[in-house]
């Protein structure tokens, strides 16, 4: 089984990073993956709906792979690399429970679409999307913006994140 760990980088730099920690690995192991998952927000402008992609965790690549010291010095060669996290001199994997959340919420490779939601009262029914089984981590719903704020575990800091939401009406 393969872990999950978090690599710290310079804000703005996330894709570059993993670009050029890809290409280091290319030849070397091929099963490690680098992640850097991603959002889908809607915005509006002028009166018209657009979408746009935003890094969900900034300034935090994801490795999905088995790591030891000698595969971390060879990213401590990756300009903007700046650490990856652990605890003492032990590599720190990033705990499961936190990885299932996430991963249910980058259903397809790295990107959190949007869901489709239905708004009774003071409940929230997620019908389609990367929310749907997860009400319960929804704070609150941004209904002319079309967004979300959910409760994410992130290697142990609860973070509050913002998804984008379709609001359907009830049939």
């Amino acid at each position: 089984m393969a872990y999950w760990y978090a690599v710290f980088v310079k804000c703005g730099k996330e894709e570059k990073v993993r670009a050029r920690m890809q290409y280091k690995f290319k030849d070397i192991d091929d099963e490690i993956l680098f992640v850097l998952p991603k959002l889908i927000l809607k915005e509006r402008k002028g009166g018209i709906w657009y979408e746009r992609e935003e890094t969900l965790l900034p300034g935090y690549v994801l490795i999905n792979g088995e790591m030891n010291h000698d595969k971390l010095a060879m990213l401590r060669d990756v300009p903007d690399f700046i650490k990856l996290l652990k605890t003492g001199d032990e590599i720190r994997p990033i705990p499961e429970n936190e990885i299932f959340v996430l991963g249910t919420l980058m259903q397809d490779g790295e990107t959190i679409g949007i869901s489709d939601i239905i708004i009774e009262g003071d409940k929230v029914a997620v019908v389609d999307g990367p929310l749907k089984s997860l009400e319960g981590i929804v704070k609150s719903i941004d209904k002319r913006k079309g967004r979300a704020r959910i409760r994410v575990s992130f290697l142990g800091d609860e973070r509050l994140v913002t998804v984008g939401v379709n609001i359907i009406d009830k049939l």
